[in-house]
């Protein structure tokens, strides 16, 4: 334990510590991987703070792996569930079943010296086991290429995955020493069709005590499934050589073993491993959201204890924050931590752009804190010109939410079909009027709502005016139901309509070669925001949930205009949702504008607080966090909701979506008046 911990803090993380047995899991051997010194962060839940408490749920509950897990149990019938209590209870009636010649288990749970897995699915025929984890990750079963790259190598994109196979059988060998063990990943297997209706629908999730179970529709067996949409593959290839071989984490390299004896014996011990810091550090879930956090940030602790970093540092900020740099790890082994150790452009191998910013130039402004034009932000004025001449009125604003779901909807569907259930649609016509004027969003549940969806938004754009979206989503997202159109045998009357009007107003690329362009296809905001525009306070993003403070951080246009009760009011700007209460959109604390994503009120208010995830729940909602309209979406979908709840989270995915799309109007309204002063 830090010696620096107030000893009432101490306390309770000694309670925490003798709250149960410290085993070194299969989830925090991957934690571990990914940073050794994690393991004594992890579990400390009122000490230090831990962006990633509650993400099991909201993840699994969006990529389907609760009911990918289910599912999976269908294809063993006969398959006994491990369901005591206690570790030593589970750990107790594993060692009796497996004392059976024949046995299929869920969770069979494996324990030796400290090292302690859950197996998804252990069947044991005579002295050979069969090791099977399952994940709701998507694979292509005819792709080569699916587990190792072109020239050699695991895929890392399959890396993390097999080393948790990897461990399991470590672990099951020293338990169990007398068996013979394969290992498999079951995946769900993209290249599949699924080939009965609502199958997605036969797995409902019902949360009680903090506590989640599936709930099988009636009837649901081996046979109404039908075929596999889940396939097991054998991997001990894989497992093999990663047991061989030295596994890479921060400041280590070891081999399995070695690596999980270490580890073991720190994490049993409460020792924190000293940290090692490097790109990884970037992702850290144990670091708070500001000042006024009553936890610990375990980021600000590595980086204090190894790097020196001091208060004016952190607030200074490190290489780590510098946008889309892909060479962070050669800099910190350089030496170079802090923007201020960057003094040459051409350390960040800088080269300017023939139109607009390059993305060296965008990280040296980001850096250097220097730019021309002599406001506090950078505005290229000639080239927004330029692209604002070719905008034709009316200008549309549409941002889409989509999901992609493991198991379909429907016969004929491919596993992570996409489903588009979401747009919001704002017009700014000539005369400069704004309006909110039309919003969709399908969330019956078991309701395919594509093509819904696409004639809802084709009836919204009408047939004059430039289409806006910010970042490609959009464009993917209407290719995807294009080519889903394409290929429906029972496609609906207006399909031909609808191809048309998609691709009227998408692009098709093959790999940078543009091989399609509609006539009114869509113009992409953020990229014209990396070309154009530069605001210190969005460390080079431009993600519009940066880009929007910072423009009504700068915009006296947009202070005048938003800063009173118009939005949604009588006589003012039109909208959808904001009606009973206007909005005030602009809005300033001590000194800074608020975010308007953190006026909205919270989306999963029903759930307990160690499920409201993400960083920064305390400024914003978690829907305004990217993903987090897919986790709403599922639960919509699969959760067992009361009426009032489902009308909540619906009520809550509008105001957010158009949240969305009045950003990227205020966007351009600052834009417009800039660049007419």
């Amino acid at each position: 334990m830090a010696d620096s911990l107030p000893s009432v803090v101490a306390a309770r993380a000694i309670d925490l510590i003798n709250d149960r047995p410290r085993y070194l899991t299969k989830s925090r051997f991957k934690l571990a991987v990914e940073c050794p010194t994690k393991l004594y962060y992890k579990g400390k839940k009122d000490i230090y703070a831990d962006t990633m408490v509650g993400d099991d749920f909201l993840e699994a509950l969006a990529d389907g792996g609760f009911q990918v897990g289910e599912l999976a149990k269908l294809m063993f019938p006969n398959g006994h569930e491990i369901a005591s209590g206690s570790h030593q209870a589970q750990i107790d009636e594993t060692r009796q079943l497996l004392e059976r010649d024949n046995v299929t288990l869920f969770e069979a749970a494996i324990f030796h010296e400290g090292l302690f897995a859950l197996v998804d699915v252990l069947r044991k025929t005579g002295n050979r086991i069969e090791l099977i984890e399952v994940k709701a990750k998507s694979f292509d079963s005819g792709d080569q290429y699916a587990f190792r790259r072109l020239h050699g190598g695991i895929s890392p994109d399959m890396l993390p995955y097999l080393q948790d196979v990897a461990f399991q059988r470590y672990v099951l060998g020293l338990a169990f020493p007398r068996f013979e063990v394969n290992s498999f990943l079951m995946l769900v297997d993209k290249s599949k069709v699924c080939t009965v209706d609502g199958l997605n629908q036969r797995f409902k999730i019902q949360r009680k005590n903090n506590r989640c179970k599936i709930v099988k529709a009636p009837g649901t067996n081996s046979t109404s499934i039908g075929a596999h949409i889940l396939k097991q593959e054998p991997v001990d290839e894989y497992v093999d050589e990663i047991l061989r071989a030295p596994i890479s984490a921060p400041g280590v390299a070891m081999r399995l073993p070695e690596l999980a004896r270490e580890w073991s014996e720190k994490y049993a011990a409460d020792i924190r491993i000293e940290p090692s810091i490097g790109p990884q550090c970037a992702g850290c879930e144990f670091r708070t959201a500001g000042d006024s956090s009553s936890l610990r940030s375990g980021f600000r602790e590595c980086w204090q204890s190894a790097a020196g970093f001091t208060d004016a540092d952190f607030a200074q900020g490190s290489v780590l924050d510098i946008w889309n740099f892909r060479s962070k790890k050669k800099l910190l082994d350089s030496g170079i931590r802090k923007l201020s150790d960057i003094k040459d452009k051409g350390v960040l191998n800088y080269a300017e752009a023939e139109d607009g910013l390059s993305t060296s130039q965008r990280q040296w402004m980001q850096v250097s804190g220097e730019w021309s034009g002599g406001r506090d932000f950078y505005l290229d004025t000639a080239l927004m010109k330029r692209e604002m001449s070719s905008w034709r009125f009316p200008l549309h604003f549409i941002d889409f939410e989509t999901a992609r779901v493991a198991i379909p909807f429907f016969s004929g569907q491919h596993p992570y079909a996409n489903v588009a259930f979401q747009f919001s649609h704002h017009v700014v016509e000539s005369s400069g009027e704004v309006t909110h004027r039309n919003q969709f969003l399908s969330a019956t549940p078991g309701v395919s709502p594509n093509y819904a969806f696409v004639r809802s938004l084709k009836s919204a754009l009408g047939e004059a005016g430039t289409v806006f979206m910010w970042s490609p989503h959009e464009n993917t997202t209407l290719n995807a139901v294009l080519s889903e159109l394409e290929g429906d045998a029972n496609r609906p009357a207006n399909a031909a309509e609808l191809m048309t009007f998609i691709r009227s107003v998408t692009i098709k690329k093959d790999g940078s070669r543009v091989v399609r362009k509609g006539s009114r296809a869509m113009v992409d905001l953020c990229r014209l925001a990396e070309r154009a525009f530069f605001h210190p306070s969005t460390n080079g993003s431009c993600s519009i949930k940066k880009v929007l403070p910072a423009v009504l951080q700068s915009s006296e246009y947009l202070k005048r205009r938003y800063s009173h009760p118009i939005y949604g009011a009588p006589g003012g700007i039109q909208s959808l949702n904001f009606v009973e209460h206007p909005q005030i959109w602009w809005r300033e604390s001590e000194g800074k504008v608020d975010d308007p994503y953190a006026l909205l009120p919270q989306v999963f208010a029903d759930l307990p607080p160690e499920f409201r995830t993400t960083l920064a729940y305390a400024e914003a909602t978690e829907i305004a966090q990217g993903g987090a309209a897919t986790m709403a979406y599922a639960r919509l979908q699969f959760e067992d909701l009361q009426p009032t709840v489902r009308k909540s989270i619906e009520a809550a995915l509008l105001r957010y979506c158009e949240l969305d799309t009045l950003a990227m109007v205020m966007v351009y309204e600052a834009w417009r008046e800039w660049i007419n002063e």
